[in-house]
């Protein structure tokens, strides 16, 4: 969720480390012109195959670079605890490769100038070492250091394909969102959907109100379009359903800038708890047959623990928080739902790993398990 009352840290230059990258190349390589950038499937000790990942973890990095610099070590130690069999990253706020001006490869990280590639060695450097070394990573990049997404995968399972846009018709399928903001991984028995959904902002103009209503028109297509497979959709979707995700619905309702006021009554309040953006979603859950999986185990206000993302713990948006982050599947997975948690909790944002958003989790049962 973008900041309107805190800047976020910029990442800043940093002295050059002597020791020279070796990353595994399959970190860096973007996917191949048929959509995966697959390597051979890997076997068990047994001899076995894993088809389908079980366990999910989702979180909004706020600068993946940034938090790997700063972070490293707390991140490793959840990634090592928590061993989820895919990761997916929103906010991962790397620039794609390619030069100013020219067309851009956004599933590259840039290295055209020095700042670049040390920011990239950095970055691989943190990847290519245990636990996220266990993992295959792919990359859909904005232009700037802004917005973009990562999915991670552990080597022993692989998707059948991975896309980048919610235009699913083969000519569209390989190109990316603007900024990088989806990622599509199909499975055997289900696709997973990684996005970072665009703030609805606070004015009725072309890059807040109006933007978010037509990217939601397409989630909905997209919904309706890929149900010939069960769905896994999560990541940051910048809105909060219902009253009880978040901690203090009328201070969000009444939320407003200064000198302007929306049109439209049901656009007013804080971005991602609007009625016209709640409405939206409610419709998309319906249409699609999607179950919030969260709010489906945990049916109570949790006001330590029930919360994706908090304010600035400075000033008036201190305490303040939202649930934002979700995993919706499609309701044919309902009973194969183990658990479903928020790793955050509290006004000082304990488990949150730096970010203003904090990891999030899902776990299946197998499908043979499931009544």
């Amino acid at each position: 969720m973008k900041r309107y009352f805190q800047p976020v840290e910029k990442d800043g230059s940093f002295k050059k480390q002597k020791d020279q990258l070796t990353a595994n190349p399959s970190h860096s390589s973007p996917p191949t012109s048929n959509g995966t950038g697959l390597p051979p499937q890997t076997e068990e000790a047994d001899g076995s195959v894993k088809k389908d990942p079980l366990k999910f973890m989702s979180w909004n990095a706020n600068s993946l670079l940034l938090r790997l610099k700063k972070n490293r070590t707390e991140i490793a130690d959840f990634v090592q605890r928590l061993d989820p069999d895919v990761i997916v990253i929103q906010e991962v706020r790397i620039p794609a490769a390619g030069g100013k001006g020219g067309s851009k490869n956004q599933g590259e990280l840039k290295d055209d100038t020095s700042s670049a590639r040390e920011e990239k060695q950095t970055l691989m450097r943190a990847i290519s070492c245990p636990p996220l070394s266990n993992y295959r990573v792919w990359w859909s990049l904005g232009d700037s250091k802004y917005a973009g997404t990562a999915l991670f995968v552990k080597h022993q399972f692989r998707p059948l394909k991975v896309s980048f846009s919610l235009d699913q018709t083969r000519s569209s399928a390989l190109k990316h969102e603007v900024d990088g903001r989806v990622i599509v991984a199909e499975f055997e028995g289900f696709r997973l959907l990684n996005s970072y959904v665009p703030n609805n902002g606070w004015k009725d103009d072309a890059t807040s109100f109006q933007r978010r209503r037509k990217w939601d028109q397409r989630m909905l297509d997209f919904v309706l379009g890929v149900s010939d497979k069960p769905l896994i959709w999560c990541g940051d979707l910048n809105v909060s359903h219902q009253d009880i995700d978040v901690s203090h619905p009328e201070f969000f309702s009444n939320a407003k800038i200064a000198g302007y006021m929306p049109p439209n009554k049901e656009d007013c309040g804080q971005p991602g708890f609007t009625i016209a953006e709640r409405r939206r979603f409610s419709t998309i859950l319906l249409q699609g047959k999607l179950l919030d999986t969260y709010r489906w185990l945990h049916k109570e206000p949790e006001q330590d623990c029930g919360y994706t993302w908090s304010g600035n713990p400075v000033g008036k948006y201190r305490g303040k928080r939202m649930r934002i982050d979700y995993f919706l599947v499609s309701e044919t997975l309902k009973d194969r739902i183990v658990a479903s948690n928020i790793h955050g909790h509290g006004i000082e944002m304990e488990g949150f790993l730096g970010s203003d958003h904090c990891p999030i989790s899902l776990e299946l049962s197998p499908m043979q398990d499931a009544s």
